[in-house]
């Protein structure tokens, strides 16, 4: 009797146990394909346009900043960068390629983002 009261109690820890056992590996992250798949969508729910930029054609997601084209003097005065020819807030989001910007002291330099 005591014998068979301990198997009882061995099974039922047994079957508890055995919910605990892993379900198998964590997925891995999106690789290629479905990674360009993945940062497009939400590229997308952020309001951006997900395309190519720069020399490289490197893959961007492009986003209108709040403050674009907004008078600026120097870069603090935007969110992104303040454009030194048209003294105004880039329109767009990364500023890809060279660009004349102006500096947090208002100085006029060229930025490249490629």
């Amino acid at each position: 009797m005591r014998v068979s009261g301990l198997l009882s109690v061995a099974a039922v820890a047994l079957v508890a146990l055995a919910g605990c056992q892993p379900q198998g590996p964590d997925p891995l992250p999106p690789v290629g394909e479905k990674l360009v798949a993945q940062q497009r969508l939400d590229c997308e729910k952020r309001g951006g346009r997900y395309g190519p930029g720069g020399a490289s054609g490197a893959l961007f997601c492009f986003t209108t900043p709040r403050d674009a084209g907004k008078s600026c003097s120097r870069a603090s005065d935007c969110s992104t960068a303040c454009l030194a020819r048209s003294r105004s807030c880039a329109p767009i989001e990364p500023l890809v390629g060279c660009q004349d910007i102006l500096t947090d002291d208002g100085a006029r330099m060229t930025q490249c983002i490629e």
